[in-house]
């Protein structure tokens, strides 16, 4: 790039600065430009650094300040243009004339690396253009911009806190300088300028030169400061007029002058701002326009800022005048809604006829909850019922020779009410067959039919126990589902933030549920104004079923688009296959197991919750007890960090823990540490009141979900964690602790229930081993594993060079901790912070470990470096999980990202076996014709329900598929247990 340099040689005249004369105001173009590193910095040191960091430990704190005092210049200014300014790492004109200056500016904070990254793609999602030019520095891109911004007469704001910027302040000009933070940024004109350094605006570079500038560690003149520099320049003028009358000046501060004026020349030559530079950028190109929704979307998601950005989208449409017209709301289709009678029948064959064969929008209204709430246990199977349907088609013309569709497209859509009428409880109290209800039934069973979806597993449980509360007439299993965009979105961006239906809407179409011309939302709760209905001549019911028509058509409309939008983002990440024979399916398993529950044995969970609490009560004793005589009897709440803190670091003065933003830490980890420093007893019984505290929490939240039935139904997500795994919710059944006798005696509460045998598990042995043994190619490893070796026993006598029968406890604990770790990007610290040894015996464990398995550490080195080329790893299966951050210039979030792309092949590797596996079990249970079912599923285990006739025939069938699931270079290995419980099924 040509830049062209104003001149500075000649600081004497500093007034014709602007490189082209002023042009008469243009009233309605006003450019915000914001030296961006300085409101970085402030942003920063603004808002506390531990308040603000993503799961993956990327601090935000400059970013979200950032954002916020743009939004709020945005508002409070009114600008129709806005551009930012970056400063390079790289050496300027200035640094080069001067090499100490800038010299002596403390060390960026860690935290604040990368931050400046994600603040310009903020700024790119933002449709913002920034600017950085190579030997220059952002204030003087802010000066160009300004210049031209005058000369074309438009007005302008500058944002800096950088007092040079005050050298641009004109009539046009003015400079938002902030005081305190990004919060109190008020501006400063010409009179603002004079008040408080008595000079004007275009004199200021020529104090600064006289006075220093520390934070470009520019040294002043000893002795004088900015009242006899304001003076001296109102007095002669510029910094040359002052030092040719150097001599007319008395005293020390005369002296001091004449001594260092070639010093006050530099600074002059050094302070001012370039206002021609050839930018890369146009000024007409900073026009301010509507963001990149779905950019931010997936931006701040990564981010995790939920509240900024409403507030960024309702900002710009409040500068900018609403949406883009590139996108505007559709409107929602025109629909009918079906009569309960043989009409209505009639008229939903007539439409099924014609659009079956299609792909249709299905959008089913639920009343209830589709996930049981704490404290509120419904029946079973009341997952929520289902209302109301509405299917929605699209018929498009003829194609041409491309395949391309010419016609336009057509919207057909009905509405089926499921209701059944006032006052009937059983479909058996009415007549079905006349109505809608029982065609539907069958059109949703007929897996011939092609159905777009949102949220398959929740929707099914609906209508699997409806029959006998609605129209249905029959209970209905949902078949024929070829895409649940739930499910689509998830394997398109696992790390999304959320999966919500009007969220996924906004994001990917630009659009809303919400109708504008209408008052309801999609959802459970309808909103209408039914008076203003009912003077239109409609009844109240009629309004509300009108309404709930309208939201549920939009909703099917909308999941019909997005399937669209989907598809050909599925096949490019190729993932369709993932959605059609893994994750639809397995839904459609997960609804059955879900329904079924597990059984629970009462008396035992109560017996367990008064254990529970009598040894929390105890340890709490037992604590206060400990430490009475420097507490004076006071209770110490266990609970609050606050009082811990003064109790153990004032009180008991006990060695300082890492420091927080509260003060020192009281977590876990620091607390172990204290006890292993210290072994005082108050430490000690307050871990064990903590142990126990949350093993009541455990117990109390499985008694809380025990449903009328004596089961208790979990609700799996296949959408919670980005690696594939499976996560089980209200309640959680996979953070029951399974090596303590504690977690042993909770899983004993989990039993067999009437009418079956025993409860059978299966579960993998060491699987992540294996997949890695897999994926490495390591012949070591895989041939241990074929001969049915002890892994870490092998591993232990390779790694310490001895027997495996000489390899002790203490040894097979390490490989196996080391074994393990190495899968999931542990270092060498890591190690030695898990097994409590010296950092160099961990090093050495690991150097062991590589040099007789060099295929593993080349793995896991060329996994890294594949996933940094192609931005993505992958499974087995090709499941994918994106890592941009691979190559960010932030050490910390860097590193957070290989020890994912380590991490995510073989733990969603293991999870799309286990799923298989499922799927597999599933289906040779309904092969065989067994009563046997699936319950749970918790990590890498399966357990099931049998009959007693059935154990061998389950067995067998277990064993096999899950054997099976997976053709791996290793076998995998299958545990199965057998028992009335949970705890006595282990294996």
């Amino acid at each position: 790039m040509t830049i062209r340099l104003a001149p500075v040689t000649d600081s004497s005249n500093p007034a014709p600065d602007s490189a082209v004369p002023a042009a008469p105001p243009a009233a309605d173009q006003r450019l915000l430009v914001i030296d961006g590193h300085s409101m970085a910095f402030r942003a920063f040191y603004a808002l506390p650094v531990d308040n603000f960091a993503t799961d993956t430990g990327q601090h935000t704190n400059a970013v979200y300040g950032f954002t916020t005092m743009l939004l709020t210049m945005i508002r409070q200014q009114k600008p129709t243009h806005v551009a930012v300014a970056f400063d390079l790492d790289t050496p300027t004109f200035r640094s080069e004339e001067y090499t100490e200056y800038k010299a002596g500016r403390s060390k960026t904070p860690e935290e604040f690396h990368g931050q400046i990254n994600l603040i310009i793609k903020v700024m790119e999602a933002m449709n913002i253009p920034t600017v950085s030019v190579d030997g220059f520095e952002a204030d003087d891109i802010v000066a160009t911009f300004a210049a031209q911004a005058e000369a074309a007469g438009w007005d302008t704001r500058v944002v800096s806190g950088d007092r040079d910027a005050f050298q641009l302040i004109t009539d046009q000009t003015t400079v938002l300088y902030p005081k305190k933070g990004v919060s109190d940024i008020p501006p400063m004109d010409a009179a603002a300028i004079i008040e408080k350094y008595g000079v004007a605006p275009e004199r200021y570079p020529d104090l600064a030169a006289l006075v220093g500038e520390t934070a470009d560690n520019l040294p002043g003149v000893p002795g004088v400061g900015p009242k006899t520099a304001a003076k001296w320049i109102n007095l002669y003028g510029t910094v040359e007029d002052v030092l040719e009358h150097a001599d007319e000046i008395k005293g020390k501060a005369g002296q001091s002058l004449r001594d260092h004026a070639d010093d006050v020349r530099r600074n002059r030559r050094l302070n001012h701002l370039l206002r021609d530079m050839e930018l890369p950028v146009a000024l007409e190109a900073t026009e301010l326009t509507h963001p990149d929704h779905e950019q931010v979307e997936e931006l701040f998601d990564a981010l995790q800022f939920n509240t900024v950005r409403q507030r960024l989208f309702d900002t710009l449409a409040e500068r900018l005048g609403g949406e883009p017209e590139a996108a505007p709301v559709e409107a929602t289709p025109e629909f009918t809604v079906l009569t309960p009678d043989a009409a209505g029948a009639a008229a939903l064959e007539s439409f099924l006829s014609e659009h079956a064969a299609n792909l249709m929008g299905v959008h089913v209204v639920l009343d209830g909850p589709a996930i049981l709430p704490k404290r509120k246990i419904p029946a079973p199977g009341d997952y929520g019922v289902a209302i109301g349907a509405a299917l929605v088609a699209e018929v498009r013309g003829g194609a041409d020779t491309a395949g391309t569709h010419t016609g336009q497209a057509e919207k057909a859509a009905v509405y089926v009410d499921l209701r059944l009428p006032s006052g009937n409880t059983s479909a058996e109290d009415t007549t079905p067959d006349a109505g809608p209800g029982p065609v539907l039934a069958a059109y949703l069973a007929e897996a011939g039919h092609p159905k777009a979806i949102y949220d398959l597993k929740a929707v099914a449980k609906a209508l699997s126990a409806a029959g006998h509360r609605t129209a249905l007439g029959t209970d209905v299993v949902l078949a024929g589902v070829v895409d649940d965009v739930l499910l689509s979105a998830y394997l398109i961006q696992p790390d999304r933030r959320g999966y919500g239906l009007d969220a996924l809407v906004q994001t990917y179409l630009q659009s809303t549920l919400e109708m504008e011309d209408d008052p309801t939302q999609a959802g459970d709760q309808l909103e209408l104004d039914l008076d203003s209905a009912a003077d239109e001549g409609a009844s109240s019911e009629e309004a509300v079923l009108q309404a709930r028509a309208a939201a549920s058509v939009r909703a099917g409309w909308m999941v019909r688009r997005l399937s669209e939008v989907f598809s050909p983002a599925l096949i490019e990440r190729g993932a369709q296959q993932l959605l059609l024979d893994l994750e639809i399916p397995l839904a459609e398993v997960m609804v059955d197991m879900e329904l079924a529950g597990i059984a629970v044995d009462r008396p035992v969970l109560d017996g367990l919750f008064a254990d529970f609490t009598e040894r929390m009560e105890a340890a709490q004793e037992s604590a206060w007890a400990s430490v009475s005589e420097v507490t004076g009897g006071e209770k110490v709440n266990l609970g609050s960090p606050k009082q811990l803190q003064t109790l153990l670091f004032e009180k008991l003065d006990m060695p300082k823990t890492r420091k927080t933003k509260t003060g020192y830490s009281t977590d876990v980890e620091s607390l172990n540490d204290l006890l292993n420093q210290t072994q005082h007893p108050f430490l000690e019984n307050l871990m064990l009141h903590r142990d126990a505290t949350k093993l009541r929490q455990t117990v109390e939240g499985l008694r809380d979900t025990v449903a009328e039935d004596g089961r208790i139904h979990t609700t799996y997500s296949q959408t919670a964690a980005a690696t594939g795994r499976l996560s089980s919710l209200h309640p959680n059944l996979q953070n029951i602790p399974v090596r303590t006798e504690a977690g042993r005696k909770i899983r004993d509460v989990f039993v067999v229930g009437e009418g079956y045998g025993t409860l059978l598990t299966a579960d993998y042995s060491q699987i992540e081993m294996r997949i890695m043994a897999h994926l490495s190619e390591d012949e070591a490893l895989i041939q241990a594993f074929r001969d049915g070796e002890d892994l870490h026993r092998f591993v232990g006598a390779q790694v310490f060079g001895v027997d495996p029968a000489d390899v002790s406890g203490e040894m097979r604990a390490k490989v196996k901790a080391m074994s393990y770790g190495l899968a999931y990007g542990l270092s060498s610290f890591g190690l030695s912070k898990q097994l409590q040894i010296p950092v160099d015996e961990a090093r050495g464990l690991m150097k062991g470990y590589f040099d007789r398995f060099g295929a593993v550490r080349d793995y896991l080195k060329d996994v890294v470096a594949q996933a940094r080329r192609d931005g993505f790893t992958a499974t087995i299966k090709g499941r994918r999980r994106y890592l941009p951050d691979l190559n960010s210039d932030n050490r910390q979030l860097r590193d957070m990202a290989e020890r994912a792309a380590l991490n995510a092949p073989i733990q969603g590797s293991a999870a799309d076996i286990i799923k298989q596996a499922m799927l597999d079990v599933q289906l040779a249970i309904n092969e065989q014709g067994l009563r046997s079912r699936m319950l749970l599923q918790v990590h890498d285990e399966l357990i099931l329900e049998v009959p007693d006739d059935e154990l061998e025939a389950a067995t067998a069938l277990l064993e096999d598929k899950m054997g099976q699931a997976a053709q791996l270079s290793v076998p995998l290995d299958v545990n199965v247990g057998v028992g009335r419980s949970w705890h006595d099924a282990a294996h």
